[in-house]
């Protein structure tokens, strides 16, 4: 396989780009070797530069739910770019995704469009902050809300020390406010509420996180969540940048019942273009400027581009409702695969899947929280990646990543993905 000029255009870039990169994940330094570069991409494969053809497994981490370059998306955007790409201004396509988004996500009543998935979640924290005239907020370890400061937060000594800035450039001021608990631990919740008694303004997790690998909620731990933040007046709030539209039309709150006060959302809403929103109760939303003191504005915010190609996604997955059952039994096609070839060749490794998200972990232990992610072997993993992708199977750079499957995979290729999973396997313990 030749990859001439990755490598060439991976040393260019390093003259101008931060690493080479514009986003750190890229840089497959968690996997060894050199990222390739993406031409072109169609259904279930991307291209590289040198025209080497991968079936891929991340569909732009998340929004390419019907697979690459898809007729209905490329027709929306071609069809908008003939009357402009921005405008700055208000646009109809604004309020028909809002009614949208509305009648598919069960805690949304209103909602507010902005750019990326950080956007929404540093604006819902701000909102639910303003809202209940609180400064604290809980965040679980190991769940990715974007790059903004509060956020970047590592965990302290227990549950109960406040968090110490995990990047340069995060102040301690900012940090003190940030709260960490162990994500499926609601002692560690009750243990944080009594020692900040008044004092949290919001709760954020992903109710399915993928940032840490993907790991799936225990039985009544959302539920006791919502429980606790309804007692204490605390907003919760669902960060479905990555399980929005993609486990269910509702997302994860539809699929296990439980009714947040804000969501944020992403990926999917732009049909692969950059896009975030956030939204949820109306009394909530209606603080935020200027029907409230809250401010928040975004000179892009409500793209003409990304709002058409969004509404295609979401009407589409509005109307179709059977992709889901498509996407469950692709899924769990590749996950059981991987478990019996597993089982077969003797690694007894975890594989977590819900819906359209599966993660493969390099241990033999349970994963359900950031510790036991943690314990994964990453160097084999590594391995595994580059065994993976020499024959044409791309992957998410790194162990921490949940991989999201799209209906373009037909059964030829998932025949693919094992057949090359079943040799990587051998090739990487030999």
């Amino acid at each position: 396989m030749n990859i001439s000029e990755s490598k060439r255009l991976f040393a260019h870039a390093q003259n101008f780009i931060p690493g080479g990169v514009n986003s750190p994940v890229r840089a497959f330094r968690a996997v060894g070797g050199e990222p390739i570069f993406i031409k072109r991409a169609d259904g279930a494969y991307i291209f590289d530069e040198d025209d080497n053809r991968y079936i891929e497994l991340i569909n732009s981490w998340g929004p390419m739910i019907i697979g690459h370059n898809h007729t209905l998306i490329r027709e929306a955007v071609i069809q908008a770019m003939e009357n402009g790409t921005s405008f700055g201004a208000p646009t109809a396509r604004e309020i028909e995704i809002a009614e949208l988004i509305i009648s598919m996500v069960p805690s949304v009543e209103k909602v507010r469009m902005v750019n990326s998935g950080t956007e929404a979640t540093m604006s819902a924290i701000r909102v639910a902050r303003g809202y209940t005239g609180r400064d604290k907020f809980i965040k679980m370890e190991g769940h990715y809300h974007g790059h903004g400061d509060s956020f970047l937060i590592a965990a302290g000594s227990g549950a109960i020390t406040m968090g110490n800035p995990d990047s340069p450039g995060v102040t301690k001021g900012t940090a003190k406010d940030t709260l960490l608990a162990p994500y499926n631990s609601l002692e560690a919740i009750e243990e944080l509420v009594e020692a900040n008694k008044g004092e949290i303004a919001a709760l954020i997790l992903e109710p399915v996180p993928g940032n840490m690998g993907l790991a799936l909620p225990k039985p009544g731990y959302l539920e006791g969540l919502r429980e606790i933040c309804t007692r204490e007046g605390i907003v919760l709030i669902f960060d479905e940048v990555m399980t929005g539209f993609r486990l269910s039309p509702g997302g994860a709150q539809e699929l296990f019942g439980v009714t947040p006060d804000m969501t944020t959302l992403g990926k999917i809403i732009g049909g692969g273009m950059p896009v975030g929103a956030y939204g949820g109760k109306k009394e909530i939303m209606e603080h935020v400027s200027p029907a409230g003191p809250v401010y928040q504005a975004g000179t892009l915010s409500g793209n003409p581009i990304a709002m058409a190609a969004g509404l295609a996604m979401l009407r589409h997955l509005n109307a179709q409702k059977s992709v889901y059952t498509k996407l469950n039994e692709i899924s769990r096609k590749v996950s059981e695969g991987i478990q019996n070839i597993n089982q077969v060749l003797g690694y007894n490794y975890s594989v977590n899947h819900l819906g359209s998200m599966y993660c493969l972990f390099f241990t033999d232990q349970p994963v359900y929280d950031f510790e036991s992610a943690k314990k994964s072997d990453t160097a084999l993993f590594g391995k595994y990646f580059q065994a993976m992708l020499k024959r044409g199977i791309y992957l998410a750079p790194s162990q921490f990543e949940s991989l999201f499957l799209s209906t373009a995979l037909k059964d030829e290729l998932i025949d693919k993905i094992l057949e090359a999973h079943r040799e990587s396997m051998i090739e990487i313990h030999s």
